[in-house]
């Protein structure tokens, strides 16, 4: 075992965090770029984004699951995790590379059926992301402590990637989404194929029982796992849906265009602009609140209540983007209320859910859980057809509202339970 990892250092957790920030930093470039180069470049409407993005969660379904449950069972080039992580990593930087080049790919294919091969970019990219994920978050569990080194471990991993994740789309804002694209794929490759080489994986996993009301349990308590993933199921409808859709909502609402008009290049940058700074400003809310204020919370009050006030204030904030939302000063402002939700949606829902499951098959249940988040992006990718003939985008962020709206309340209804105990 490397001395850094035997002595748990700083530069140990930043190594660990690297892989799980890698697959972040392709998730941030694809929301970024996606919708965006589809419409301004290849002139898809808004319901053939949508057919685009319904790629990711056919992806999910396959990807989180399935290697969910082999990495738990598998050993190979040294490692449990190493070979998914390797292989989505450089999968996922060759398919950042290209969003640029789709109608390239389509000719030289001799295809004519450019819709198709873009589905088959944004299916491999997610298939690629989603490969490593599961595995990229599951090593930290592998090789550390139960207790406050595991917790700091998750925390490096946040931390970390949202800092990078806001970067990717500053980068799209100031530089361009197109330089984004090119660092995003370097970047992707390099942090998610070096970093691992130098994590040594346990042959065998410690075996750990969770705790639910002083009753000790080893299986997956699947009543309290299933009210889990149908409180965060709605989250992810509204989520998503702003994910896919806010470029119509800025390109109709905010600037003024049809959603389908020819634009020039400047035009164009400006809509790409803006996304990218609305998403900069979600992800900074995002990554600095869980620590900073989120995690105190939760001492006082439980992460379920915490993480059900913060959806419930991010429904609030899609509806005062219904409301006030139509220049770009109030759009900024609303996204970083809007942020206080995303900032308990990658932080506090794992967490909830890793305490009633059997630690023994993590990989599987962080599959089954992720489903609670793909099927939702189905549902979401699937709103194309119906928002793309909407005169009016708002009705993007009042979907929006009403989902989340109701995950808040599903969440009410989830039952606080006990951290893990372990058993050396």
């Amino acid at each position: 075992m490397p001395d850094l990892q035997n002595r748990l250092t700083r530069r140990f957790y930043v190594l660990l965090a690297m892989p799980a920030t890698a697959m972040g930093f392709a998730l941030s470039v694809q929301i970024a770029v996606l919708s965006w180069i589809l419409n301004t470049k290849y002139g898809f409407d808004v319901h053939e984004v949508g057919i685009v993005w319904l790629a990711g969660p056919l992806a999910g379904i396959l990807g989180q699951v399935i290697i969910g449950l082999v990495s738990d069972n598998v050993w190979f080039w040294s490692g449990r995790r190493r070979p998914f992580i390797l292989i989505g990593g450089i999968i996922a930087a060759l398919m950042i590379l290209a969003l640029p080049y789709i109608d390239v790919i389509d000719k030289a294919l001799g295809l004519d059926a450019i819709i198709g091969v873009a589905i088959t970019v944004a299916l491999t990219l997610d298939l690629a992301i989603n490969v490593s994920f599961n595995p990229a978050r599951s090593i930290i569990a592998d090789v550390t402590p139960q207790g406050d080194p595991r917790t700091k471990g998750y925390t490096w991993m946040q931390t970390i990637s949202g800092l990078f994740s806001v970067g990717a789309y500053l980068v799209g804002a100031f530089i361009g989404n197109y330089e984004l694209i090119y660092i995003g794929a370097a970047f992707v490759f390099i942090s998610a194929v070096f970093p691992v080489l130098f994590i040594s994986e346990p042959r065998e996993l410690k075996k750990v029982e969770t705790v639910e009301v002083a009753v000790p349990k080893k299986d997956t308590n699947w009543p309290a796992f299933l009210k889990i993933c149908f409180a965060h199921a709605f989250t992810w409808v509204g989520v998503q849906t702003m994910f896919i859709y806010t470029f119509a909502y800025v390109k109709e609402v905010i600037m003024g265009y049809n959603t389908t008009a020819d634009l020039s290049v400047q035009e164009n940058d400006r809509i790409g602009f803006s996304i990218g700074i609305a998403f900069a400003i979600l992800n900074t809310v995002g990554f600095i609140l869980p620590a900073l204020v989120l995690e105190p919370i939760t001492e006082k009050i439980g992460r379920v209540k915490t993480h059900a006030i913060c959806i419930a204030i991010m429904a609030g904030g899609y509806g005062l983007l219904v409301i006030s939302g139509e220049t770009m000063t109030s759009f900024f402002v609303l996204m970083a209320i809007v942020g206080v939700g995303w900032s308990a949606v990658v932080s506090l829902p794992f967490a909830i859910m890793s305490e009633v499951v059997n630690q023994e098959k993590m990989g599987l249940m962080m599959g089954l859980f992720n489903l609670s988040v793909v099927l939702p992006q189905m549902v979401a990718s699937s709103l194309g057809g119906f928002i793309g003939n909407q005169p009016d985008k708002n009705v993007i962020f009042i979907i929006c509202a009403i989902m989340l709206a109701v995950s808040a309340i599903a969440w009410f209804f989830v039952k606080e339970t006990r951290k893990p105990i372990h058993h050396g």
